[in-house]
């Protein structure tokens, strides 16, 4: 059974920075690429970030570029975001998710974690 758990969300004002952690388990980890989504109350679900699994290649929203890090430990089968300088309008639900890697920055990911709230705020 595939399982993706999110963590490391949480209260941060605004310039600071929070990483997020995503565990995956239940599938073949080394072919798949893993995404982060965000949606903010209101607005639609979005494109945050992705990381292949077999090169290592990355995207990122051109929102978070500059600002935000992917990255993956294979030993520990976590993919983590990195998110510096935080911003108010990055409040949301913070969301993994996995699939082929061109699906998953499509937004059309297989499987999806159950998210982590983020609130930046003063």
């Amino acid at each position: 059974q595939v399982q993706l758990v999110e963590s490391g969300g949480g209260l941060v004002q605004p310039g600071g920075s929070l990483r997020l952690a995503c565990a995956a388990s239940g599938f073949t980890w080394d072919y798949y690429a893993i995404g982060w989504f965000r949606q903010a109350p209101g607005k639609e679900r979005e494109g945050v970030s992705c990381i292949s699994s077999s090169d290592g290649g990355t995207w990122y929203a051109d929102a978070v570029k500059g600002r935000f890090t992917i990255s993956r430990d294979n030993a520990k089968n976590t993919v983590y975001l990195q998110m510096n300088s935080l911003k108010p309008e990055d409040t949301a639900v913070y969301y993994c998710a996995t699939g082929p890697f061109r699906a998953v920055v499509a937004g059309l990911a297989d499987y999806w974690g159950q998210g982590t709230q983020v609130t930046v705020s003063s």
